[in-house]
């Protein structure tokens, strides 16, 4: 059982047999189906099923030259709603099998963001068909969790809020600069970040950590695409999944700047979600890449 089934509703299952069944379910009644060749004797296909707003599960296979489909692998997803980044990515596939994980670099975040792709189908018939790169794409996170923690946000003046947009694109202005090899952008971030240090380590006496950092993005595990993350909570809402009935929450986060939707069991979440309160938990970073028509 993959474990991040959880997040999106399917804690209960734990029999092979029961997986087995839904699995089977997915593929004969997927509400969307997509299909393309991988340059061989093979057809590549993906069986994707929603069991409630925005979430469900995706099967991915293969039919033979007798028709006859094989699955190799499944995973839920969350399908996103908002553009996270506009920056380029970059994909390379699996070694076990034909799933992907993308890499994007985008400034705000400080780290390079490792995915799992989830629209592995039209990036297979754009690889095939030679049309790469494609330029003018966008990319949509979106992330389970199987663990989080509610925390209150940071109480701040419109004239906090004001001043921390402006050092946000100041920021994000010589971190651009920095990656074309501007030197004296280097020297800013890097005195920067000394100024920073020096505040924290003096103030990180006498205050909780968390009132003193807003929102972080870092790397979690051994596993290159999850994180372990705080971010504000711009909106929140209480879904059910159609098939197990449990409900799940389904939050819109903004964490270092970038947007993207998470989703966690309900059973899984300390605290209560709320707009203007932060998320603080471990999660599976996913994202789908939205061509240009």
């Amino acid at each position: 059982m993959h474990k991040y089934m959880r997040a999106i509703g399917f804690s209960n299952f734990k029999d092979r047999k029961e997986l087995q069944k839904l699995i089977t379910n997915v593929i004969i009644e997927g509400t969307e189906r997509n299909y393309t060749s991988n340059g061989k004797e093979t057809l590549l296909a993906e069986f994707c099923k929603d069991f409630g707003t925005s979430i469900g599960i995706a099967v991915c296979g293969e039919f033979d030259n007798e028709d006859k489909f094989t699955y190799d692998y499944y995973f839920p997803y969350l399908r996103g709603m908002n553009i996270s980044s506009e920056e380029d990515v970059s994909l390379e596939r699996h070694a076990a099998q034909e799933s992907y994980a993308g890499v994007c670099d985008d400034v705000r975040m400080g780290v390079s963001i490792i995915f799992y792709l989830q629209n592995m189908i039209p990036y297979v018939k754009a690889k095939n068909s030679g049309t790469l790169p494609i330029r003018g794409t966008t990319l949509t996170l979106s992330a389970l969790s199987l663990k989080g923690t509610i925390m209150m946000a940071i109480n701040k003046s419109e004239k906090d809020l004001m001043k921390n947009k402006q050092v946000s694109m100041n920021r994000s202005q010589l971190l651009n600069a920095a990656r074309k090899g501007d030197e004296n952008a280097i020297e800013s971030l890097t005195l920067d970040d000394m100024d920073t240090y020096t505040a924290i380590s003096k103030r990180i006496q006498k205050e909780d950590v968390f009132s003193l950092v807003d929102t972080y993005f870092m790397p979690y595990g051994v596993e290159c695409d999850q994180y372990s993350i705080l971010g504000e909570i711009l909106d929140c809402s209480l879904i059910k999944n159609g098939l197990t009935e449990e409900d799940v929450y389904l939050m819109t986060i903004n964490c270092n700047d970038m947007i993207f939707d998470l989703c966690i069991n309900k059973e899984d979440v300390y605290g209560e979600p709320g707009v203007g309160r932060r998320f603080k938990g471990t999660i599976w970073m996913q994202g789908y890449i939205n061509f240009p028509n």
